[in-house]
Parts: C-alpha cells; structure tokens; sequence
C-alpha cells in the first residue's frame, strides 16, 4: 500500500473527511516524523513501533560494476522497529 491508497481507504472509511484534508494530515504527519528524525529524536507511536536513527559507521565497498574500492563516509540512516502489538497482530 502506498501513501495515496492509504488516503482513500481512509476517505473510504470515513465519508466525513475529505481526500484533500486526509492528504494534509498525512503529509504533515510524515513531515513530522522526518523533521523529528533529522533532530535526532525517537519517534514512537503507541502499538504501532518506534522511529529512529543509526549510524553507519565509514567502511571500505566495492563498486559491484568496476571491482574498485570506494570509502563510504559515515551517514545516519532511519530505522523502524515494531511495537509488540503490531508483531502479535501480524501472527494471529
């Protein structure tokens, strides 16, 4: 599901709230979450899971192409980690 299916199965639900209003929210939520993330901070959203940072170390790869060593530079990247509820719902 991507994040225009998501808003019509919502305006689907719902025939009170408008696509264009759910198009908002959904979009200042992610804004949020990302605007979060880039400060550093966790995100977590109750029975649903966590957002957060890691850092990746720099290391020495390979180009898959050429087989020439590259250094890529340390750089944070997002992680999500589920909430228990979530993982027990998936599994029922």
């Amino acid at each position: 599901m991507n994040k225009s299916d998501l808003i019509k199965k919502i305006s689907d639900s719902y025939d009170t709230l408008r696509e264009e209003d759910l198009d908002q929210a959904v979009n200042a939520i992610l804004t949020l979450i990302s605007n979060s993330l880039s400060n550093g901070n966790r995100v977590e959203v109750r029975n649903f899971g966590t957002f957060s940072i890691r850092l990746r170390e720099k290391r020495l790869s390979r180009n898959p192409k050429t087989g020439t060593s590259v250094l890529v530079e340390a750089k944070h990247h997002p992680y999500f980690r589920a909430s228990k509820y979530l993982k027990e719902s998936l599994n029922k």
